[in-house]
C-alpha cells in the first residue's frame, strides 16, 4: 500500500515514464550516432580526401550529403504521413548504414562520395520520420521536452566527437569512423523499434493521396543539385562563379515549387517557419565556419583551443532547449529572443578581431549563440506539429528540413564568397550573418502568432 509520503521516481508526464522509456532511450541513441558521425566526419574529412587522393572532391563529399538528404526529406515526410514512421525511419537506417558501409569501405573518392549521398538518403528519412513519432507517440505537452533531448544527444557527440575521430586517424584507419558507427546504429535502432512497437506508430495517418508527390521529388532533386553547385562553386573561387551563378538560377526556379505558398514573402502562420527557422539557423552555421579560422589565424589559438568555442555554443544549444522544454518562455519569446541573441553573440564574437579585447570573449559570444539556437530551434519544431491538421506532420516537418538546409547552404556560401572577394576579411561575413539572424528576428511574430491549423503545400505557380 503507497502512502501520501511516497511519490513515484518518476512522474506520468516525463518523457522517462514506464510507457515512453524504451523509446526515448532508442530516440536518443539513435540521433546521438547521427551526431557524432557528422562531428567525427569534418575532423577525418582532410585524411581521407588525401588518402584517396580527392582532394578535388572534398566540399561535395560534404554537398552530396545535404543534397540527398532534401530529397529524402520530400519523400520520407509524405511516406511517414500515409504509412506512419516506423517504416520510414527502418528504410533510413537500412540507407545511412549502407552509405557508411560504402564510405567505408571505398577505394576511390568518387566512391566514397556515393556512400555520403546514400547516408544522406538514409538520414534525410530518419530525421522527418522521428518528428512524426513525436506527433504520433508523446502528447503534445511533452513535445517540447523530447525535442529539448533530440538538442541534447548533440552534446556528447559535439564534446568527443572530433577528438576520437582524431585519435582514430592518428592510431588506426579512417576507415573505422565509418565502419564502426554502421555496427552501432542497429542496435540502438532495434531500441527504438522495440520502445515504439506498442504505440500508435505503424499506421497511415489520416493523409489524402497526393497526385503531386512526384512533382515535389522532380522539384526536390532540382533544388538538391542547385544546393550542391552552390556549395562547390563558392569554394572554386572565381573559377566555380559559373557553377555558382547556375546553382542560383536553378534554386530560384525549383524551391518556389518545392517550399509553402507565401513562404518567401513571410506569409502569416506555417509558412514562414521555413524560412524563420532557415535564417537563424544559417547564420550560426554560417559564422561558425569562419569563427575557427579566425581564432586560428588572428588569434593564434590551436585547432583544440578553437574548437572548444564551438564545443560551448553546443553547451549553450543544450541549455536553451531544456529550458524551453521546462515550458516557462513563451513562443514569440523564444523565436524573436532566440533570434536576438544568436545576432548579439555573432557580433560579440567579432569583437574578438580586436587584440586588446580578450579571447574568453568568444567562449562568451557563442554560448549567447548557443542559447539563442537552443530556444528557437525546438520552439519552431513544437509549433509546426501542434499547427498541422492530422497526417500532415511529415509533410510539413519535411517542408521545414528543406527551408532550413537550403537556407544554410545559401547562407554558408554567400558568406564564404565575401570573405573571399573582400581578401579575407572576417568583419564582412560576421555583419553578413548578424543580418540574416535580425531579419529571423523581424519576421518571427508572423509564425508565433496563432493561425489556423493548416498544411504547408507548396507552391506551383
Amino acid at each position: 500500500m503507497t502512502t501520501t509520503d511516497e511519490k513515484p521516481a518518476v512522474t506520468p508526464d516525463s518523457v522517462l515514464a514506464p510507457r515512453y522509456r524504451a523509446l526515448s532511450v532508442g530516440l536518443v541513441a539513435l540521433v546521438m550516432l547521427v551526431a557524432f558521425e557528422a562531428m567525427a566526419v569534418a575532423t577525418a574529412m582532410p585524411v581521407v580526401a588525401r588518402e584517396l587522393g580527392g582532394m578535388h572532391l572534398y566540399n561535395l563529399a560534404f554537398s552530396a550529403t545535404l543534397a540527398a538528404s532534401v530529397i529524402a526529406t520530400v519523400l520520407g515526410g509524405r511516406w511517414s504521413d500515409r504509412s506512419g514512421p516506423m517504416t520510414p525511419i527502418a528504410t533510413g537506417v537500412a540507407g545511412f548504414v549502407a552509405g557508411l558501409l560504402i564510405a567505408g569501405l571505398a577505394p576511390t573518392m568518387e566512391i566514397f562520395v556515393a556512400g555520403r549521398f546514400v547516408q544522406g538518403l538514409g538520414g534525410g528519412l530518419i530525421q522527418v520520420a522521428l518528428y512524426v513519432f513525436v506527433a504520433r507517440v508523446y502528447p503534445p505537452e511533452l513535445h517540447p521536452k523530447v525535442f529539448a533531448l533530440f538538442s541534447a544527444a548533440w552534446v556528447v557527440p559535439s564534446m568527443v566527437g572530433p577528438s576520437i575521430a582524431g585519435l582514430v586517424v592518428e592510431n588506426t584507419d579512417w576507415r573505422w569512423i565509418f565502419l564502426g558507427v554502421s555496427l552501432i546504429v542497429v542496435p540502438a535502432s532495434l531500441l527504438l523499434w522495440r520502445g515504439g512497437g506498442g504505440q500508435a506508430t505503424g499506421g497511415g495517418g489520416g493523409a489524402q493521396p497526393a497526385p503531386g508527390i512526384g512533382r515535389k521529388l522532380v522539384w526536390a532533386t532540382l533544388t538538391a543539385v542547385a544546393a550542391a553547385l552552390i556549395q562547390y562553386g563558392s569554394a572554386l573561387q572565381l573559377a566555380g562563379v559559373p557553377l555558382l551563378l547556375a546553382g542560383v538560377v536553378l534554386l530560384a526556379v525549383a524551391l518556389p515549387r518545392l517550399l509553402p505558398a507565401g513562404s518567401l514573402r513571410a506569409a502569416r502562420g506555417l509558412p514562414t517557419a521555413p524560412v524563420l527557422r532557415g535564417l537563424a539557423f544559417g547564420a550560426l552555421m554560417a559564422a561558425e565556419v569562419l569563427i575557427p579560422l579566425m581564432l586560428i589565424n588572428e588569434r593564434h589559438l590551436t585547432p583544440t583551443g578553437a574548437g572548444v568555442v564551438l564545443t560551448i555554443g553546443a553547451l549553450g544549444w543544450s541549455t536553451g532547449s531544456w529550458i524551453m522544454g521546462r515550458g516557462r518562455i513563451g513562443n514569440l519569446t523564444a523565436l524573436r529572443g532566440g533570434a536576438l541573441m544568436i545576432a548579439g553573440g555573432i557580433a560579440l564574437v567579432s569583437l574578438v578581431l580586436i587584440d586588446s579585447v580578450p579571447v574568453a570573449v568568444a567562449y562568451v559570444a557563442m554560448a549567447i549563440s548557443g542559447l539563442g539556437i537552443g530556444v528557437l530551434h525546438p520552439t519552431v519544431s513544437v509549433l509546426v506539429l501542434e499547427l498541422s491538421a492530422q497526417g500532415e506532420e511529415g509533410q510539413n516537418s519535411a517542408a521545414v528540413g528543406v527551408g532550413e538546409s537550403v537556407f544554410t547552404v545559401v547562407a554558408v556560401a554567400v558568406t564564404g564568397a565575401l570573405f573571399t572577394a573582400t581578401g579575407e576579411t572576417y568583419l564582412v561575413g560576421f555583419a553578413f550573418t548578424v543580418g540574416l539572424a535580425l531579419l529571423a528576428a523581424f519576421v518571427a511574430p508572423r509564425f508565433a502568432q496563432p493561425a489556423k491549423t493548416g498544411t504547408l503545400e507548396a507552391s506551383e505557380s
